[in-house]
């Protein structure tokens, strides 16, 4: 029996892959022992024993950015919480240790290093984290979701998705997904969404422009997010408005365009299911979104705007002409196919296989 160690959370970005190797881990080796390295902060203390999965947590530890005591005091807490990573690998007989990035990754790096076994890094963002990073130098074992990730050691294995989503037939989903949203299946639909806490521009800008994108002839399913202001709902007929969405891959099932934040998944998810999209890359941060996005955008099937740039002024100049033009829609559907893949989560695995030693991986 394999006992995988899985480190990661904070954020979406580090749990939702994680949680999509777990299953898949789970499915395919039921015998197996699967436990998760995280915070008690970060999502993955919800989400995770949702999953079925145990859950052991260390300290929040973020890398200091500036001189100040955090700083002081970091190669202290750094240490203690090595150690608490090596214990745990010892007591539970850990096999290999898989991260993802985030608060917890770079202690469960340096103590996989620190106990003697396999490493396996995922990086989804085209701009590495730090931990990550630093993980790559422990390690001949280094996925990324995008091409040109500048990390050590790198090598594309794309993004693993939720199995609704790796198997999910658009085109035949598209039967139940019109009604269950209450969407005309002879319209053509956009789908607009900045993720499950929401977007202030895109919900802001789409809210300002939506009768000028129905008189396009489309109609609009706008997931505003559970934690952003509301957005009026005008009871416009075509505009269908819901704050959160737990039949997300529904909602793709029914767009043929979609305007969405650059988030990795999101763009795995669109591209693997060939979807076009204008991305608007969440201006924050250091700049990773607009970089995840580059491929599709590279290939003719997305659209990059800036943030301070998606207002309505380019929705009326841009946005309204590109939807009367269902050809270009169409071709960069048939682009977005060229650049994305679905198994993201078996390819992750295969590289876990090969850390492991085995001579043929199960995901074979």
């Amino acid at each position: 029996m394999t006992t995988y160690l899985l480190a990661g959370g904070g954020t979406a970005g580090h749990v939702n892959p994680l949680l999509a190797v777990a299953e898949r881990i789970r499915l395919r080796e039921p015998q197996a022992e699967v436990l998760v390295l995280g915070t008690e902060e970060g999502l993955e203390a919800r989400l995770v024993p949702e999953r079925g999965f145990e859950l052991l947590t260390i300290a929040k530890l973020p890398f200091p950015r500036r001189p100040n005591r955090a700083a002081l005091d970091f190669p202290k807490r750094l240490r203690s919480t090595i150690d608490e990573v090596v214990s745990i690998i010892t007591e539970r007989g850990v096999d290999v240790v898989v991260g993802f990035g985030g608060y917890v990754a770079a202690p469960a790096y340096l103590g996989a290093r620190k106990a003697g076994i396999p490493l396996v890094i995922h990086e989804a963002n085209s701009r590495p984290g730090i931990a990550n990073r630093l993980g790559s130098f422990f390690t001949s074992f280094v996925g990324t979701a995008f091409d040109r990730t500048p990390i050590r050691g790198g090598v594309v294995v794309g993004m693993p998705l939720r199995a609704e989503i790796e198997t999910l037939d658009r085109f035949a989903a598209r039967a139940e997904a019109d009604p269950f949203f209450g969407l005309d299946p002879a319209k053509p639909t956009l789908l607009v969404t900045g993720g499950s806490s929401g977007a202030k521009r895109i919900n802001d800008t789409i809210s300002a422009s939506i009768t000028r994108i129905l008189g396009a002839g489309w109609q609009v399913l706008h997931i505003t997010g559970e934690y952003r202001d509301a957005v009026d709902d005008p009871q416009l007929s075509g505009y269908v408005v819901v704050k959160y969405c737990d039949r997300m891959e529904l909602a793709l099932a029914a767009a043929d365009l979609a305007i969405a934040r650059a988030g990795t998944s999101t763009v795995a998810e669109l591209t693997g299911l060939g979807i076009p999209a204008i991305y608007v890359p969440y201006p924050v941060g250091n700049g990773e979104q607009k970089y995840n996005a580059r491929t599709a955008v590279d290939a003719g099937a997305a659209v990059l705007v800036a943030d301070a740039q998606f207002v309505p002024q380019w929705v009326n100049s841009e946005l309204v002409p590109m939807l009367r033009k269902r050809a270009l829609i169409a071709d960069m559907a048939a682009q977005a196919s060229t650049v994305g893949s679905l198994d993201g989560t078996d390819r992750m695995l295969e590289l876990v296989d090969v850390a492991l030693g085995r001579d043929l991986p199960l995901t074979s």
